[in-house]
This record gives structure tokens, sequence and C-alpha cells, in this order.
């Protein structure tokens, strides 16, 4: 498994490869070797690959830890809650169906 998950990315949105290389503003082949995790992009290319595609730039990285990355807020109700653990977020079931 590589480091990046644009490939993945890329097929759940139905965006290809080429596409996303014109919207970036990068070669296709360069674009290839990423989405094939033979090359990692600088920074800036990073970022407007999260960017074109609507996510988090976090959400283009797989976990490292070998289990689910939960990170994030969700506002219900006027409400702010940090969701980081699977707990939290069962806190939150809770709250949202009681």
């Amino acid at each position: 498994m590589g480091i990046l998950r644009v490939k993945e990315i890329l097929k759940e949105k139905g965006i290809k490869g080429k596409e996303l290389a014109v919207k970036v503003g990068i070669s296709e082949t360069a674009m290839s070797n990423i989405v094939k995790g033979q090359s990692l992009p600088r920074q800036e290319v990073l970022l407007k690959i999260a960017d074109t595609l609507n996510v988090d730039i976090r959400q283009l990285f797989n976990t490292t830890k070998g289990n689910s990355l939960l990170n994030g807020f969700v506002e219900y109700q006027n409400e702010v809650y940090r969701i980081s653990t699977k707990k939290d977020l069962e806190n939150l079931l809770d709250v949202i169906t009681n």
C-alpha cells in the first residue's frame, strides 16, 4: 500500500487522472506517477489536488497506525462535537438518537 490514496479518491469521485492533472496544472505523466504511488508530489501540488478533489488534505493519505482515521468536528443543533475516537462518535450518536 502506498502512502497516498489519490487513486481511490479518483475512483470514488469518478474523475480521471488526466482530468485531475489538467486542473492541478501538472503533466499527465506526473499525475500518473502520483496515482500509481511512484512519486510523491510537492506540498503545493498536494494542496491543489486536495482542493480540486474537494477533500481535506489529510484524506489524501493512508493511515500509518493500522486503524481508521477519525479526526474532525461535527456541529449538531448549534453544538460542536470533536470526533477523534470511536467513543467520541458513539457519544455523538447517542446525543442524536436521544
